[in-house]
C-alpha cells in the first residue's frame, strides 16, 4: 500500500467493460486503443510487467493516449 506500484490497466479495461455494457461502445473502444497503444508502443510498464513506472505515470499515459486518439 502507497508504493505507487498497482497497474491500473486492469481497472481502467473494467470501466471500458462498463461502458461498453451501458451502451457506449464508442468510448469502450477509445480507452481500448488507448491501453493497446500504451502497452504497445511507450514500454511505460509497472514493475509486475517489468517496468519502473509508478500507478500514476502508466495513467498519465493512458490518459495521453486517450487525448492524442481524440485529436
Amino acid at each position: 500500500t502507497g508504493k505507487g506500484i498497482a497497474n491500473p490497466i486492469a481497472m481502467i479495461w473494467c470501466g471500458g467493460m462498463m461502458l461498453e455494457h451501458l451502451g457506449k461502445k464508442e468510448a469502450a473502444d477509445l480507452l481500448q486503443k488507448a491501453i493497446r497503444r500504451v502497452t504497445a508502443e511507450t514500454g511505460v510498464f509497472t514493475p509486475d510487467l517489468g517496468g519502473k513506472a509508478k500507478t500514476p505515470e502508466v495513467t498519465d499515459s493512458v490518459i495521453s493516449a486517450i487525448r492524442e486518439l481524440t485529436v
